[in-house]
């Protein structure tokens, strides 16, 4: 669990680069509960990320960060890193999957980011150890870094501050810095909140260890949600995450695919496929009744993709 204080204070040292976002009601007829969309697709690199990388970024010594920064990142946290290495005046250098979206990829350039492209397993292994052969610069850990960890709580807090009692806050779980983050938040102010993960059924990695017990691997697919789901829960993070998750979901694709639709189709909110996980659990009923929050973690979805969707695509 990350300490409420730390969380605060990455709330007033990220003010004025990330923005406060939204909580808005998803007006939607047929919906099982009352939903509401956190909406950090409005971010400035349309992502949650931003406030993890800066917080993170701002805690490190300057000296430490001066040659450059350096993260390993399916798109989104490689946005906020690069952001902040243009507002630092430092090089960023990204390691991607080979799966990454092109519109991730566009975006990082645009922010002068220098990518590199690896295998998804070599990439995989970058976020294990930390470590990128051949760079110079700090890394900054797009998951277990506390820094990283307390400025994505500041969303947490943000959500009780406009919806003091929700019954549930539904997060897309990647690699688990979002959930522990937003939890510890949630949990510390209200504990009687239920906290439940979403994840693509194409990785459930963390509805596999809680049902197993312990991380275990699982066949992972990549698909359009690519900034969700992997082949195992990082073995640094599960003793963080199971304190305080209450649930975690495994969603079909085809079901995030219509959440995409559906954002777009009836509130006007572009979505990524991780962006849409919380919401397609909780138009499923799998979020419960009552007041239910939903993550929409980022927009960044390639247009011919979102295109696809939005014409019936379901994967």
């Amino acid at each position: 669990m990350i300490g409420l204080a730390a969380i605060e204070a990455a709330r007033d040292r990220i003010a004025g680069t990330a923005t406060r976002t939204p909580l808005v009601r998803l007006r939607v007829e047929d919906a099982p509960a009352e939903i509401y969309l956190k909406l950090e697709n409005l971010q400035p690199i349309s992502s949650f990320k931003i406030r993890g990388a800066i917080n993170a970024v701002l805690l490190a010594a300057p000296g430490d960060r001066a040659k450059g920064l350096v993260t390993a990142s399916a798109g989104n946290m490689a946005q906020g890193v690069a952001w902040a290495a243009r507002t630092l005046g430092v090089p960023a250098t990204i390691v991607v999957p080979e799966h990454a979206p092109e519109a991730k990829l566009a975006a990082i350039a645009r922010l002068g980011g220098r990518v590199r492209t690896l295998p998804y397993d070599d990439w995989w292994n970058v976020i294990v150890t930390s470590h990128l052969d051949g760079t110079e610069g700090l890394f900054v850990h797009p998951v277990q870094d506390p820094g990283v960890m307390a400025g994505n709580g500041t969303i947490g807090l943000e959500i009780l501050d406009d919806l003091p009692d929700p019954d549930a806050v539904v997060i897309p779980y990647g690699g688990g810095g979002l959930t522990v983050g937003i939890a510890s938040a949630i949990k510390a102010r209200r504990p009687a909140t239920r906290i439940l993960t979403a994840e693509p059924d194409t990785g459930a990695a963390l509805a596999a260890a809680l049902a197993a017990g312990h991380p275990a691997d699982v066949d992972y697919h990549a698909s359009f949600v690519d900034g969700s789901g992997s082949r195992r829960v990082l073995d640094s993070m599960w003793p963080l995450v199971t304190p305080l998750v209450d649930e975690a979901l495994a969603i079909p694709v085809a079901d995030v695919a219509a959440a995409v639709r559906l954002l777009a189709e009836r509130a006007r909110v572009i979505a990524e496929g991780a962006g849409a996980l919380a919401v397609a659990a909780a138009m499923a009923g799998r979020a419960g009744a009552g007041k239910v929050v939903c993550v929409v973690s980022g927009g960044n979805i390639n247009l011919s993709k979102l295109a696809d969707i939005l014409n019936g695509a379901t994967s």
